[in-house]
């Protein structure tokens, strides 16, 4: 039995009308022209290479905090607070006296024992998950360095039955994340719709994070940011007792950022 034909004028206007369709649904559009491929050019062929750097950056920074015990080597038995005071303790140019520039930090610190207002205490939720990659949960803990309203992030891992800072910075802060192995920071730029964007990674070598992307990225609308630049310090810290939480985010806490917000 003959299968069924269309008349040959319907086919035609079928397949004009399916080309105009896909045209008008995405088809291939022209790019326009390819720029122009330039190879790299090496400045100043003559220059003797560098064999030291000229400056100190502290890009490894790494350091055994004293009088801070990890029981059973187990991270999440060592009191957050406790590690921030250990810290304070550690440098008193920076929050002891009037002068110092973290006196507020030092101050507040009253509040994050039992009867103090805990709304208060520059200790921020601490978070947990594996950065070193050894199966173990390392510590990401962050502090505000008041009166200025910058925040001191910091890392600790146990190597050899010691709380260690494998991390130290402190900046104005937009946000922080945890991504895999690294932390990644993101901090106002002067230049208004920029901003910095830091990110520390672990480095199996070095038994530290490194600092593995240092960038200026564009946020679009171009509206003027608070001034701050990034600018790395390192310091210890200890004492007192905050929520745990679980590798990702604190118990209880519905924020997508590794650090709780506080007022």
């Amino acid at each position: 039995m003959p299968r069924s034909r269309v008349p040959t004028t319907v086919a035609v206007a079928l397949v004009l009308a399916t080309a105009a369709g896909c045209g008008d649904t995405g088809g291939l559009e022209s790019a326009g022209a390819t720029p122009t491929a330039v190879s790299p050019v090496r400045l100043w062929p003559e220059l003797t290479p560098a064999s030291s750097p000229a400056y100190e950056l502290g890009e490894v920074t790494t350091e055994v905090v004293e009088g801070v015990a990890v029981p059973d080597d187990d991270i999440r038995k060592v009191d957050p607070v406790a590690i921030v005071r250990a810290e304070i303790a550690d440098s008193p140019d920076e929050y002891e006296g009037a002068k110092a520039p973290y006196y507020e930090t030092a101050r507040q610190m009253a509040d994050c024992d039992a009867g103090g207002d805990r709304a208060r205490c520059p200790v921020l939720t601490p978070y947990y998950r594996d950065l070193s990659g050894d199966g173990r949960e390392d510590l990401t803990l962050g502090f505000r360095l008041l009166p200025d309203g910058l925040t001191a992030m910091r890392v600790y891992t146990v190597q050899k039955h010691r709380l260690v800072r494998v991390m130290s910075y402190d900046d104005a802060v937009s946000a922080v994340e945890l991504a895999g192995r690294s932390v990644i920071v993101r901090a106002p730029s002067e230049v208004a719709g920029y901003e910095y964007r830091l990110q520390w990674t672990w480095d199996a070598e070095q038994n530290a994070m490194l600092l593995t992307n240092d960038e200026m990225l564009r946020i679009g609308n171009g509206r003027p940011r608070p001034s701050g630049s990034p600018s790395a310090s390192s310091s210890g810290s200890s004492s007192g007792s905050l929520p745990a939480s679980s590798s990702g985010s604190p118990s209880g806490s519905s924020s997508g950022s590794p650090f709780a917000s506080a007022p």
